[in-house]
């Protein structure tokens, strides 16, 4: 049957709620108004005013053909079903257990919403557990509620910095951050913070990748910095071995020390704060979710009891507490007044509720993998990346150990001596049905052809080998 009604010979759109006609016109008649245009032009100058029709499809009037009609656009693209995967760079293919899928999509927990705290007492339990083992697994004691991803989180913890260090009064305008950044989250921390600091990029040391520590001083000296941010292990995939002397450098300038981390490495490593980091964020990607062609991405930020920055958090706060009932306990939101659902255009800044179920899908991760999977998961990871790195490091014009140090799920390969651009040899891998690492030409035009390769647990030895066969065949022109 085709989905779509007549009311009195009028279209009813297939896709928008409440464009049945009577419905339509007794909310128009509320407002006192005659058209939904009213309302925009009430509000959109004329001038910036669109006034042609937008050139989007006619809606598809039918269930079944929709479902058709998305699967053909979905059905072009290969899948890393389909296809062997060494591309990361800030999103992983991770072995997700079959209870994460089965929990996320039960009717109470499936939309990224919650109620309020008398409304849905289930899900709030749910967040509350799930920040919980996150605390753990940081060992922090404050975790905030989901942001839409991990460069959202970043930003949002550099502003925390910069807001905390001002009301101490200090003249906190720049933000530090290492060149060998995640360039998508760097892009997202300039424009997020460009109203309240100048970010600043620190030179790396070329045969390590780490930070260099001399340049990071001399900025420092300047006593303007609010905030100094790094990546452990980095985007390149290299180990910050120096993590807490970045911290001491920050903290006597009077900055504050914030880390992105990699969850799935946390199993094997300590923890940042343990480190001196004041403020730990990043994504909970690896926690259960599929590569999802742009979802399953979710954020987090934490950090100790510490009043200054607890105050600083834009997102909700779950809590436990007592009730009327001996032993019974009730979950629900605390410090409601930090947030824009609770203030509004004076709250810290702005936060939405978009990515709740991801917390949900991480604390069912987190309780089926326990301590002991956690630490498996980091162990076999950095097992894969140490054993890819040195199979392909024998290919003759092959430089795949191109930074000095330890390396977690990615590692750097320099195709510089091949005589081939990173572009050429990925397109050359696909017909070897492998997507090969990302590309980091552009990014970082200073390490010329190289690229960022990424294993996980689930990568075989099988996988690992086909791509060094492949890669032989292709740098001999084969």
């Amino acid at each position: 049957m085709k989905g779509v009604i007549l009311v009195e010979n009028s279209f009813v759109h297939p896709y928008m709620p409440n464009s049945v006609p009577e419905n339509k016109k007794a909310m128009l008649d509320e407002l006192g108004i005659n058209s939904v245009e009213d309302i925009y032009k009430s509000i959109i100058p004329d001038e910036l005013l669109y006034k042609e029709r937008l050139d989007i499809p006619e809606p598809i009037r039918s269930e079944y053909e929709l479902k058709r009609h998305v699967m053909g656009i979905l059905n072009r693209d290969i899948t890393t079903e389909e296809y062997t995967n060494f591309l990361g760079a800030g999103c992983y293919k991770h072995q997700v257990p079959a209870i994460c899928d089965e929990i996320n999509s039960r009717g109470e927990f499936l939309t990224a919403y919650c109620g309020d705290t008398y409304s849905d007492h289930g899900k709030m339990q749910a967040i509350f557990e799930y920040t919980s083992m996150m605390g753990e697994l940081l060992d922090t004691d404050v975790v905030s509620y989901t942001t839409y991803d991990g460069g959202q989180a970043v930003a949002s913890s550099l502003r925390m910095a910069v807001r905390a260090v001002r009301e101490k009064g200090m003249a906190g305008k720049v933000i530090l951050v290492p060149k060998t950044m995640n360039p998508e989250i760097y892009s997202q921390v300039v424009q997020y913070c460009r109203n309240v600091a100048e970010v600043r990029k620190i030179a790396y040391e070329p045969e390590t990748g780490l930070i260099d520590l001399e340049e990071l001083k001399k900025q420092l000296a300047k006593k303007n910095v609010a905030a100094v941010f790094f990546e452990n292990p980095t985007y390149l995939g290299n180990f910050e071995t120096r993590g807490e002397e970045i911290a001491k450098l920050a903290h006597d300038a009077g900055a504050y020390c914030v880390v992105q981390t990699e969850v799935a490495a946390l199993g094997i490593m300590e923890s940042p704060v343990n480190q001196g980091a004041d403020i730990v964020c990043g994504d909970i990607q690896p926690l259960g979710m599929h590569i999802q062609f742009g979802g399953g991405q979710a954020g987090f930020i934490a950090c100790n009891q510490n009043m200054d920055l607890v105050e600083q958090f834009p997102t909700y706060m779950y809590g436990i507490t007592e009730t009327e009932k001996e032993d019974t306990y009730g979950w629900g939101r605390a410090m409601n007044y930090r947030s824009s659902h609770g203030s509004r255009e004076n709250a810290k800044e702005y936060f939405g509720t978009e990515t709740g179920l991801w917390a949900i899908t991480a604390g069912v991760y987190l309780a089926s993998m326990g301590p002991q999977g956690m630490y498996e998961l980091g162990e076999t990871i950095i097992q894969n990346a140490a054993y890819l790195e040195n199979i392909l490091d024998e290919i003759p014009e092959v430089r795949a150990k191109r930074f000095e140090n330890a390396k977690f799920q990615e590692f750097v390969i320099d195709f510089n001596r091949t005589g081939k651009t990173v572009e050429e040899i990925n397109k050359e891998l696909l017909k070897e049905n492998i997507f090969g690492g990302k590309d980091l030409s552009h990014d970082f035009p200073e390490l010329g052809q190289c690229a960022l390769y990424c294993v996980s647990e689930i990568t075989t030895l099988e996988e690992m080998e086909h791509l060094r066969d492949a890669l032989k065949r292709i740098v001999k022109g084969e």
